[in-house]
């Protein structure tokens, strides 16, 4: 038997997740560690705490080592954030959360220089201010010394393998992210974006996903799929064929279609879709979608206000609540980083023309539903692209936990949802490892393996909901 060692980070929290792959074909989990991994302020910007995931991440290895040999580990996280590296390979500042503000108003800059469909032709990513272009752009604007201190930029998981081996490299997945990177040729797009003026010179060559890093503590480090949705994805239970769509839900909800190559067309880049790079050679055609960053901002402003409830009280409430009595669009720019979320929704709500919600039951039930029907418009969007009739939803992630959420999925899309497994990003994190180590040949067997070792939830739709789906508009 194989132990293997997963640590996937998320914008929330990260985890040390210890799987060991059997001689039969089943894979069990242990979770070593957990950890928060929320950004800090310091001084005008959000920055994320490096040394003290550092930290973490000893720990994490350091108790799996304590309960036996690793034959590998691997790091996945969020997409699209850096650091940056000095001459000498030293840290030259921490990096940047994607919701701090120094990218804002940065979009319209760039694409006066280079317009947003030609670099959606080369690229094939959804844009969005957070991404690497406007931050690189941003970093090169706001702070040219930084730029000139630096030698080499890796993205957080690549920071982090180099931080525990020494080793310098940018794997595929996570570099897909930055829509900076050649949707086809899976090489910078120095050529599209030179007009731009960006310190291009920073991204070094592109590793494959399944590349060895070297090792730490003397346990070899091979990088599973750096982007944690890249690995989530490869952990979908699905059965083979085209009639399924995914869905990782967790802070984002990132929603689409596994296909083999990208799709550049006028119409994807109007319907504003990803081509993010998948795992073995595959395309992650999705659309980022706000997801229950909704729902985690309200409890905290809950919170705030001395009124304190867990998820499942938050759903219990919602479930009580009247459906479909407000809706908003999930990606409202009111809706990013608001110091109120629930104010920020009610406000939503008065200015779109509707009631806002009253009381924290109907405030969860608006954004739950919210993020159902967007569900739906994204996947009959992602219909149209493909050519493709999806009939089968599976969610996987944190957010699968989310009973009332998963029924809404189904009434909204008309879809038999499939939930779990719930830590679907560490779980491919791990058989993506077991694949490098040459222990499993293909994306096939990953998914054969993940039927075969965790329990799902099935959901139906209600044809009476989703007729009432099918007449919504999101109010935006």
């Amino acid at each position: 038997m194989a132990r293997i060692l997963a640590l996937d980070l998320g914008a929330e929290s990260g985890r040390g997740v210890v799987g060991t792959l059997s001689d039969n074909g089943t894979l069990s989990l242990e979770e070593v560690h957990r950890f928060p991994t929320g950004g800090i302020k310091l001084g005008a910007h959000l920055h994320w705490n490096l040394p003290g995931f550092l930290v973490e991440l000893q720990t994490a290895i350091k108790k799996a080592t304590e309960g036996g040999a690793i034959s590998s580990l691997g790091i996945d996280t969020w997409g699209v954030d850096f650091g940056l590296l000095g001459p000498r390979g030293e840290l030259v500042a921490l990096p940047v959360h994607y919701r701090d503000p120094r990218t804002v108003g940065g979009e319209a800059r760039l694409y006066a220089k280079v317009p947003k469909a030609e670099i959606f032709a080369k690229v094939g990513i959804q844009s969005m201010a957070l991404n690497t272009l406007f931050q690189v752009a941003a970093l090169a604007e706001q702070s040219p010394k930084l730029v000139e201190a630096s030698a080499k930029l890796l993205f957080m998981p690549d920071l982090l393998h180099y931080l525990l081996t020494g080793t310098a490299q940018i794997e595929y997945t996570i570099a897909s992210t930055s829509q900076m990177l050649d949707a086809t040729s899976r090489k910078w797009a120095t050529g599209t974006l030179g007009p731009l003026n960006l310190p291009m010179h920073l991204l070094g060559s592109v590793v494959p996903d399944g590349s060895h890093y070297g090792t730490c503590d003397g346990i070899p480090v091979f990088a599973p799929g750096g982007h944690d949705t890249a690995c989530a994805v490869a952990a979908v239970p699905a059965e083979p064929g085209e009639s399924w769509a995914y869905l990782s839900s967790g802070t984002w909800s990132l929603m689409g279609l596994e296909i083999p190559s990208p799709i550049l067309t006028a119409d994807a880049e109007a319907a504003n879709v990803t081509n993010e790079g998948g795992v073995l050679g595959s395309i992650r055609l999705l659309k980022n979608i706000g997801g229950l960053w909704l729902v985690q901002e309200c409890r905290r402003a809950y919170a705030r206000l001395g009124s304190e409830r867990s998820y499942d009280q938050l759903t219990r409430l919602a479930s009580d609540a009247t459906p479909l009595a407000a809706l908003i669009d999930p990606d409202h720019p009111s809706l990013y980083a608001p110091d109120d979320m629930p104010k920020a929704i009610r406000e939503l709500c008065a200015a779109t023309g509707q009631t806002p919600p009253e009381g924290v039951g109907a405030t969860i039930r608006c954004c739950l539903d919210s993020l159902g029907l967007k569900y739906r418009l994204t996947l009959k969007m992602l219909e149209r692209l493909t050519g493709r009739k999806i009939t089968t939803l599976h969610i996987v992630g944190g957010g699968s936990q989310n009973r009332l959420l998963n029924q809404i999925a189904a009434d909204a899309t008309g879809c038999t949802v499939i939930a779990g497994p719930v830590e679907a990003t560490a779980i491919g994190n791990l058989l993506l490892q077991a694949r490098a180590q040459g222990l499993i040949a293909d994306l096939s067997e990953i998914r054969s393996i993940v039927r075969a070792s965790f329990p799902v939830e099935t959901y139906h739709p209600d044809p009476t909901m989703t007729a009432r789906f099918i007449e919504a508009k999101l109010k935006e």
